[in-house]
């Protein structure tokens, strides 16, 4: 029999932004006593503080800056897994922005697929929260990864992950991973049947969100004016 569980919602937020529920199949992983499942995949305050995934995870196509990772870190009530570069960023650079953002409260820090094995041992040495390791292929040496100071993997493969999941899985039974779930919950569910403890979802954009209000507010002006 299903239990029941006590749901409270407020008005003013009873439109934020639910994960898909089959996240919840998803094994987790407890990182400091906390269980994560679901990671959000943005770095809009505002999404960050009006969805209810287990965390976030703020990467983005931009030189990390410590601003970034400050605002994040304080509007969100949930952990943050800080991306510190690791492409065009690295070396000193990267251990240095991962050191600030344990510093600011960060749950991890994210280093991406191009960061060599050298500056994640400096990682290493340097912070104590986990280093999580962007993995885009399945080429990737994941042993050299993990013998560096990978903790946890972060799949993304785009229509490779899941393969590369359940590659990674049927090496390395115990390495927590992370990966890209898919717009689906049948390709959440196969990515998670695949191997991934943990699934990242990205969310609508501020802007989609804003047009579906807007089309609501529209249609609501128009009634009013065809009552009339």
């Amino acid at each position: 029999m299903e239990r029941y569980i006590p749901e409270l919602k407020g008005s003013l937020r009873s439109h934020m932004i639910e994960v898909p529920e089959c996240i919840r199949k998803a094994t987790g992983i407890k990182i400091f006593g906390k269980r994560i499942k679901s990671i959000a995949f943005t770095t809009d305050v505002a999404i960050i503080e009006n969805i209810n995934a287990d965390a976030v995870i703020a990467v983005y196509p931009f030189t990390p800056q410590p601003t970034i990772t400050s605002a994040i870190t304080m509007t969100a009530d949930v952990p943050v897994f800080a991306g510190v570069g690791g492409g065009v960023t690295s070396g000193k650079r990267v251990v240095n922005l991962a050191l600030d953002a344990e510093f600011k409260g960060a749950i991890a820090v994210v280093v991406n697929a191009p960061t060599s094995n050298d500056t994640i041992m400096a990682i290493r040495d340097t912070i104590d929260i986990p280093i999580v390791v962007t993995v885009i292929s399945e080429h990737t040496d994941i042993q050299a990864r993990l013998d560096a100071g990978a903790n946890i993997l972060n799949v993304s493969g785009a229509s490779k992950t899941v393969g590369i999941v359940k590659k990674i899985r049927e090496k390395f039974p115990l390495v927590p991973i992370i990966a890209t779930g898919g717009p689906t919950d049948e390709s959440i569910i196969e990515t998670i049947e695949a191997g991934a403890n943990a699934i990242t979802y990205t969310p609508p954009t501020t802007a989609d969100l804003f047009k579906i209000s807007m089309d609501k507010y529209r249609n609501q002006q128009d009634l009013k004016a065809d009552s009339k």
